[in-house]
């Protein structure tokens, strides 16, 4: 490295004789360069033009004829070396060194906080006739680094992910260099059998028996949940995928109140309805309330209604609660119901010996969401769907267009399998989880759960052990840690007075103002049925030790001290 900490990426340039010779690689010969522009520059013939003179060019100035040229080729979509190579290079080095590197050292700032009308004028984000040169792109993308969050900062813990995982990175860039559309054998061959792999490998750790059933990669746990729903509703009552909802009896799901908001999203999408989304009670730390779930399944019963899926949660949002799943399959098996687990969040658990017994009873599930872009760090997006029923998706979803499923292919096409998607176009999320997975083995990934597991066990001992800090939760199940900080001038005000609770309820929000103005550090806050705003520390980057733990304490002191 060299001693000013900056990285240069370095490319090697090869020569290429036609480059020489004045032919184009990108397509587009000098010719048509000139064709396109008028002797101006600016403006834009629609009839071809006659290749221009000897005496015609040589009044023309030579950087001006440059720039026709370059701005003639910057429509073409190829790339080439002579136009592109040094821009690629200077773009991924500014990457590696700011968004990156220099992104995640302690000693920088979170973000850059900028007022909303403030960043409208510091950042040119117009769009114009006429193109922008290399160096005023290298200048944009450096603007839009610099006020952006840093995610995989080590104090950014505001939401369900965090993290630059180099591995991931690495898989994500090569995922958007090759761009693939992973629908069929004949275009994606290697993220069609990659996929296949690594949902096989997630269903046997899930504890499908040997890994059987069907899964897919999705846009997020919000669409895990909906396929989970949508192959709920088919397995019931296989005609509404031809027949639609108009001849089925009202459908009812039954859920956490502390469940994803995505559950009933996703059945008013459907047409099922958020009304039909029966909430289960919770007991004081967040878990399912079994006699009340069975309570309510036969009062939808007694309504006329069908019962068709609960959607237990292993790992809530705010909370990180692990509802009691054994005891959930057991009233799923009585009143034959498809049982569904969303493990957005707390699935990265099973992949430790250790804490995977919080997902004890899992394997019952019919289905499971595990989204490796949180408890994991896969990058953003990472999310999958897991089912126990082979052959399910394809039964839900399929239409076997014919201009992208033939059957008549010169391969085997039960290797094509876009069709079990609601989606057609789908970005190869699975290579930059079985490159980190790959990078860092099962093993890898086992210390990661642990180590994060450890930090928050340490900070929530620590915090125990210090004045001015109360616990949501006593003994969090998962790495959401939340707590109340009560500031020296509150301490005095009695607990059971309205007092003390309004001013409780704005300590949090001013303390985030403060840390994000300044750029310290990230960390969310919210309320929770009549709890007043706490504090909600999320921990899943393995990078964090003991010594973070106790910056954050410290800092929260700090920013609140005058309150």
């Amino acid at each position: 490295m060299p001693t000013n900490g900056m990285f240069d990426v370095a490319l090697q340039v090869i020569e290429d004789a036609n480059l020489s010779s004045g032919s184009d690689s990108a397509g587009v010969s000098e010719d048509e360069d000139m064709q396109l522009f008028c002797t101006t520059g600016n403006v834009v013939s629609s009839k071809p033009l006659k290749k221009p003179s000897l005496k015609q060019v040589t009044t023309v100035k030579d950087e001006d004829q440059n720039k026709m040229k370059t701005n003639a080729k910057r429509y073409a979509s190829l790339p080439n070396r002579e136009q592109h190579q040094r821009f690629l290079t200077d773009f991924l080095s500014e990457v590696l060194n700011n968004a990156i590197f220099n992104a995640t050292d302690r000693s920088n700032k979170v973000l850059n906080w900028v007022d909303p009308e403030e960043l409208k004028r510091s950042v040119d984000l117009s769009l114009k006739a006429e193109p922008d040169s290399h160096e005023k792109l290298l200048e944009l993308a450096r603007a839009t680094i610099d006020h952006s969050v840093k995610t995989g900062h080590p104090y950014f813990m505001n939401q369900l992910f965090s993290s630059v995982d180099v591995y991931g990175f690495a898989g994500q860039c090569l995922t958007d260099a090759l761009n693939p559309s992973v629908y069929t054998f004949e275009v994606s061959p290697v993220f069609v059998l990659m996929e296949e792999v690594v949902l096989k490998e997630m269903r046997t750790i899930v504890g499908f028996p040997g890994g059987v059933g069907d899964g897919i990669f999705c846009p997020g746990g919000s669409m895990a949940n909906g396929y989970a729903i949508s192959c709920a509703r088919f397995k019931h009552m296989p005609d509404v995928k031809t027949k639609g909802l108009h001849s089925l009896p009202r459908l009812v799901i039954f859920t956490s109140e502390d469940a994803h908001y995505s559950i009933k999203k996703l059945a008013s999408f459907m047409g099922i309805g958020s009304d039909n989304v029966y909430p289960i009670r919770t007991d004081a730390v967040g878990k399912i309330q079994p006699d009340h779930l069975e309570a309510e399944i036969l009062r939808a019963k007694s309504e006329g209604a069908l019962p068709f899926m609960v959607s237990a949660t292993a790992g809530t949002t705010v909370i990180g609660a692990f509802d009691p799943l054994e005891q959930i399959a057991d009233l799923c098996q009585k009143y034959g119901l498809w049982m569904h687990v969303d493990a957005a969040w707390g699935g990265g658990a099973l992949m430790s010996k250790k804490y995977r017994t919080l997902l004890k009873g899992v394997e019952r599930a019919d289905s499971v969401t595990w989204n490796p872009h949180k408890l994991l760090a896969a990058p953003q997006q990472c999310s999958t769907f897991l089912t126990r029923h082979e052959g399910i998706l394809s039964g839900c979803h399929s239409t076997n267009a014919t201009y992208l499923f033939q059957k008549d292919k010169f391969y085997d096409t039960q290797y094509d399998t876009g069709d079990k998607h609601i989606q057609c176009g789908r970005r190869a999320d699975v290579l930059k989880f079985w490159f980190m997975w790959r990078a860092k083995g099962t093993s890898g990934f086992e210390q990661h759960i642990d180590k994060v597991f450890e930090n928050a066990e340490y900070f929530t001992n620590s915090i125990k052990a210090r004045p001015g800090f109360e616990m949501v939760i006593e003994n969090p199940e998962c790495t959401n840690v939340c707590f109340w900080y009560v500031p020296p001038g509150l301490r005095q005000v009695p607990r059971d007075s309205a007092e003390f609770g309004e001013r409780l309820h704005k300590v949090a929000p001013k303390v985030k103002e403060r840390m994000m103005r300044e750029g310290s550090m990230m960390i969310t806050y919210q309320p929770i049925h009549d709890k007043p705003n706490f504090f909600r520390l999320v921990l899943q980057n393995s990078g964090l030790d003991k010594s973070d733990m106790n910056y954050i304490i410290d800092e929260i002191e700090r920013l609140a001290s005058d309150l």
